[in-house]
C-alpha cells in the first residue's frame, strides 16, 4: 500500500497549477482505499505484489475518486471525506472537470496494462455510468424498488470493487478459474459495503459526514426503501417515520427527528442483515478456493465491510 499510495500521488500530479490542486482534493483527504487493498490481497492467491499489479491497484482507485467528484456534484453534497466537496471550493464545473481529469489519467495507466485491462476498464466504466443513470432515474413502473435498488448497487459499487479484485488475481497470474471466483467475491463484497453505508448514515462518526446527509439530500438507502415497503404492507410506526423522512429536512431538529425515527424501526436492522448476508454470499464464492492465509483474509475482508461502523 506504501507504493500504492506512493504512485496515486503521483498520478494525481498536474502540470497545470489549478488542476494539480483540484486533482489532489480527495486524495489528500484521505480515505478507505478498499479497492486497491483488495486488488494488492486478491494477487496474493498468484505471485503478489508484482509491479502490474500495484499499477492496476491505483487504476482502480483513480477510478473510484473521479466517481466521487462526479457524485458529490449530483447530490450537491457538503463534505467528502470531512473536507469541502470539490464543488464546494471550486464550483460545480471544476469538479466536474476534475473528475475527467482523473478519467483521463486512469486511461492512459490501464492503457500500458495491455488491451484486456482496457476492456474491463471500459465494462466497469460503463456499468458504473448505468448504475449513476438507474439511481437518477428511479425504478420504473411496475418494477420493485428494493430490487432495482440492489441492482443500482451492484453496478455503481460492486462492479469497480470486483475490478480490483479481477486486476489483482489476473496480473498476478492466478488462472481462469481463481479469477471469477474473485469476480464473484468481490461483486458481492461491493454491495454489501454500500449496504453497511446506507447503516452507517444513520449514525453519527467521526468521518465529517453528520447522520442524516443521505436522507437530506433525498438519496434512496436501503432502510427507507424497506420502511416504505413496511408502510404499503400497512405498519403504522413505518408510515410514521417516513411523514418525516419525506417532511422538511432543512433544520438540525428536524433531521434528528427523522433519524431517531427511521433508526428505531425494523427496517434498519434488516438492511444490516442484507449487507451481512452479501458478506456471505462473497464468503461463499470463495469455497473452491484451497484453504489458508490469503482465503482467510479474504473472509475476514469481506466480514469487517459489512460490519464496519464508519
Amino acid at each position: 500500500m506504501v507504493a500504492v499510495e506512493a504512485q496515486l500521488r503521483s498520478a494525481v500530479s498536474q502540470s497545470d497549477r489549478l488542476a494539480d490542486s483540484t486533482s489532489r482534493h480527495l486524495v489528500e483527504a484521505g480515505g478507505k482505499r478498499v479497492r486497491p487493498q483488495l486488488a494488492l490481497l486478491a494477487a496474493e492467491l498468484g505471485h503478489g505484489a508484482v509491479p502490474e499489479v500495484v499499477q492496476a491497484a491505483v487504476v482502480v482507485e483513480l477510478t473510484h475518486l473521479a466517481t466521487l467528484y462526479h457524485d458529490d456534484v449530483m447530490d450537491s453534497a457538503p463534505l467528502r471525506r470531512g473536507a469541502p466537496a470539490a464543488q464546494q471550493v471550486w464550483g460545480n464545473n471544476v469538479a466536474i472537470l476534475t473528475g475527467d481529469l482523473l478519467f483521463a489519467r486512469a486511461s492512459r495507466l490501464v492503457a500500458a496494462l495491455g488491451p484486456r485491462a482496457v476492456e474491463i476498464q471500459a465494462q466497469t466504466f460503463e456499468r458504473l455510468c448505468l448504475g449513476q443513470l438507474h439511481e437518477t432515474v428511479g425504478p420504473e413502473d411496475g418494477e420493485e424498488p428494493v430490487g432495482h435498488y440492489l441492482q443500482v448497487l451492484a453496478d455503481k459499487t460492486g462492479s469497480l470493487i470486483a475490478t480490483a479484485a479481477r486486476f489483482g488475481a489476473m496480473f498476478g497470474g492466478c488462472d481462469d478459474e481463481v479469477v471469477d471466483l474473485v469476480v464473484r467475491y468481490g461483486e458481492r463484497v461491493g454491495v454489501a459495503f454500500q449496504l453497511a453505508d446506507d447503516v452507517i448514515d444513520l449514525d453519527d462518526d467521526d468521518s465529517g459526514k453528520r447522520a442524516g446527509t443521505d436522507l437530506r439530500e433525498r438519496v434512496p438507502t436501503l432502510p427507507v426503501l424497506l420502511a416504505r415497503r413496511a408502510a404499503a404492507a400497512g405498519d403504522a410506526d413505518a408510515a410514521a417515520a417516513l411523514a418525516l423522512v419525506d417532511g422538511p429536512l432543512d433544520g438540525d431538529d428536524e433531521l434528528a427527528r427523522a433519524v431517531a425515527a427511521l433508526r428505531a424501526l425494523p427496517s434498519t436492522d434488516e438492511a444490516r442483515r442484507h449487507a451481512r448476508a452479501c458478506a456471505e454470499e462473497a464468503v461463499e464464492a470463495l469455497g473452491a478456493l484451497p484453504d489458508g492465509e490469503v482465503r482467510d483474509a479474504l473472509a475476514a475482508f469481506a466480514a469487517a465491510i459489512a460490519d464496519r461502523t464508519r
